[in-house]
């Protein structure tokens, strides 16, 4: 069995993006790896090519005309994905923020060879821990997605959708998948307030029109943290590769977790997963089988 790993990442280095421990926490498990490098304005290219010997860079060009539901990410992941050579059985789908503790590796490595004789199943599903201001705290509303197919079939008939949260395969079918007992740890809401400021303005070009950045984005040199609806404190470890970005954490945030600025519809959701099991409203762009 043969599994290749595969990513794209810009301005890895202006907008302090965890790649490296991204890239090196899946590893291990992977043969090679595709890195789609787009056009940046820093050495990301340089921070990329010094990782590994297995890497395999792919230089592009990121068309910053799509501006409509971040359809240049899901561009970039297939640019990536379709570098991959066929002889690889499997794709694993990892984002320049996501990183995965070492303690799920031989269960993602141990369910992709249950699987790889079975057709059937297109992907792997993933939970999900979503870490914002700080490492010592997630978010718990249900804003935040909480599963994502991250292992996926060299099958090029599989592409990715909308936004590159997921995926799908020709005529826009849903993936049939197998959900595993292992995180991806994302860390795309902590970075220093200025960096996650000044990522926002450029984030959200990938969506909006300039008058929407004008009307909706802050003017701030910082990013305000305490804008979130309710979070909870963070109990357990995090992934080794992590842990120097850890220590030099160069910025406070506490929030006090008894608060909570839940909406009328998210108090409704949570009391039907607490007293039903019920999960109400939750997205789901894929099919557990």
């Amino acid at each position: 069995m043969k599994i290749t790993g595969f990513t794209f990442i810009r301005n890895a280095i202006k907008f302090d993006y965890p790649v490296v421990e991204s890239i090196k926490s899946i590893l291990s498990i992977c043969d090679d790896f595709i890195v789609a490098v787009g056009n940046s304005e820093d050495n990301t290219r340089t921070l990329v090519s010094s990782i590994s010997p297995k890497i395999k860079i792919i230089d592009t060009i990121w068309d910053d005309s799509l501006r409509i539901g971040g359809k240049v990410l899901a561009e970039e992941t297939n640019k990536a994905f379709r570098a991959i050579n066929s002889d690889s059985d499997w794709a694993f789908y990892i984002q320049g923020d996501e990183v995965v503790h070492e303690k799920y590796l031989d269960t993602i490595y141990s369910e992709a060879q249950k699987w790889n004789s079975t057709p059937q199943v297109d992907g792997l599903l993933f939970k999900y821990l979503h870490f914002y201001g700080s490492y010592n705290y997630v978010g718990i509303s249900s804003r935040w997605y909480r599963n994502e197919i991250r292992l996926i079939r060299n099958n090029k008939s599989i592409y990715s959708y909308r936004d590159a949260q997921g995926f799908r395969k020709d005529n826009d079918l849903k993936l049939n998948v197998k959900p595993i007992d292992a995180y991806i740890y994302h860390y795309g809401w902590v970075k220093n307030p200025v960096k996650m400021q000044s990522k926002q303005k450029t984030f959200h070009k990938m969506w909006h029109s300039d008058e929407w950045l004008e009307q909706n984005i802050s003017k701030q040199d910082e990013f305000n943290y305490n804008q979130i609806d309710a979070l909870s404190k963070f109990q357990g470890t995090h992934p080794e590769v992590m842990m120097e970005r850890i220590k030099n954490q160069d910025w406070n945030f506490d929030y006090d977790i008894s608060f909570n600025n839940f909406k009328f519809k998210d108090k409704l959701k949570n009391l039907a997963n607490q007293l039903l099991g019920i999960e109400l409203g939750i997205y789901k762009n894929y099919k557990i089988i």
